[in-house]
């Protein structure tokens, strides 16, 4: 059997593969501390557990509008008015199954074959992937670790080709955590006008950021940018919700028309019970999400204690998300138990195998020298994951 040419583009998800290693490991009964989790530990509160059930005893078990409900819709235009300042329409919002489908729905609409999509690395590891699969080509944008590998104007003016079309911005981060101030926010607005780059603003993480400091949304710093840009969302990190597979995008009306139309034939709505949750999630009472990210921060800090507490690894401290970039590329060269540990994979391997300690290398996210711990495990787990971990590096032996 002959595979699509595109099926050979696609590189499998690194997180995914050391899930899976893990989860193999936990059922032969292994004591297994994952730190490779994207997803928050807790459970989904339940006032929105019962929304989910009320929906299904009153027969909201159908198919709905493919863009999905309005109540949900109206739902998110407030969100969008209350929380970022942006003023959107029902007509402009899409709600899909999962985030992960509405930049798919994205790349869709908007890329042509050969089409360049520019993207900071560290980037979350599905991005060049979706661009791949829609016919494009993924521009990577090194930066410098002075500013914790954040795009800058002057990067991203740097690789700007005639086949340039879209800019993709994650903040919060992830991997690394870090966040665009409303000034470099601006700024990068500025390059997009200059060279009419379309702008894709992942902000998932947006309810989880650290230290007092606030979210801004790209769409928010000038009209300009708000006509250029693709806001995506959704509710699995917020209200611990990833199972449920709710996201949602606002963007031009007509561009998000065309979005729709692509998902209707590819799923057509997202869940009908998951939306009515979805609506009670953000409509409803919002103080889970405060103490969800209080307990985060506690976690955070403890986490990045630890690591600073091990010689020759140094760690960017993030301000948002729930993860932590350990930077071990001075641990290279040496071996474990006779085996070479030449980049994060094999430390991850070599971690995971005789540690039984999950993180993700990495290269997953087109960095070399780092590993991604996360942090949505107890307080308990992340001790006693550290204690391994420093074991596990005290053991290297130089050669």
């Amino acid at each position: 059997m002959k595979y699509a040419e595109r099926v050979s583009q696609i590189t499998p998800s690194v997180t995914l593969q050391i899930t899976a290693k893990a989860g193999q490991l936990k059922q032969e009964g292994k004591d297994v501390i994952g730190f490779g989790a994207g997803e928050p530990d807790f459970n989904t509160p339940d006032h929105i557990i019962q929304a989910a059930i009320k929906a299904m005893y009153e027969g909201k078990t159908k198919y709905t509008p493919t863009p999905g409900i309005n109540e949900l819709k109206q739902a998110i235009v407030k969100k969008f008015r209350d929380d970022n300042g942006l003023v959107y329409e029902p007509a402009q919002i899409l709600v899909s199954t999962g985030a992960k489908q509405s930049l798919a729905n994205a790349m869709l609409a908007l890329v042509d074959d050969g089409d360049e999509v520019l993207m900071a690395v560290p980037y979350w590891v599905s991005y060049p992937e979706l661009v791949k699969l829609a016919g494009g080509v993924p521009v990577y944008l090194n930066g410098s670790p002075d500013n914790q590998y954040k795009m800058t104007p002057e990067l991203i003016e740097q690789h700007i080709t005639p086949r340039s079309k879209i800019l993709i911005i994650n903040s919060p981060n992830n991997p690394s955590g870090t966040i665009y101030s409303r000034e470099e926010l601006s700024a990068i607005a500025d390059v997009c006008k200059a060279h009419d780059l379309i702008i894709i603003s992942d902000e998932i993480y947006e309810k989880l950021i650290y230290g007092g400091i606030k979210h801004e949304s790209i769409a928010a710093v000038s009209q300009d940018a708000f006509d250029r840009t693709i806001v995506v969302n959704g509710v699995s990190k917020a209200y611990a919700m990833t199972g449920w597979r709710i996201g949602y995008l606002a963007g031009p009306t007509g561009l998000v028309k065309q979005m729709s139309s692509i998902q209707s034939h590819m799923t057509s709505n997202p869940c009908s019970i998951a939306q009515y949750a979805s609506l009670e999630a953000i409509a409803g009472d919002q103080s889970f999400v405060a103490e969800m990210k209080d307990e985060f921060e506690a976690r955070r800090d403890l986490l990045v204690s630890l690591i600073e507490e091990i010689p020759e690894v140094t760690c960017i401290k993030p301000e948002g998300a729930f993860y932590v970039m350990m930077d071990v590329h001075q641990l290279f060269g040496r071996t474990y138990k006779g085996t070479l540990i030449s980049n994060a994979m094999d430390f991850s391997d070599q971690l995971l195998s005789d540690q039984l300690v999950a993180v993700v290398p990495g290269e997953g996210f087109g960095i070399e020298g780092f590993i991604r711990l996360s942090y949505a495990t107890s307080k308990e787990n992340i001790r006693k994951g550290m204690t391994r971990v420093r074991d596990f590096i005290a053991a290297l032996h130089k050669e």
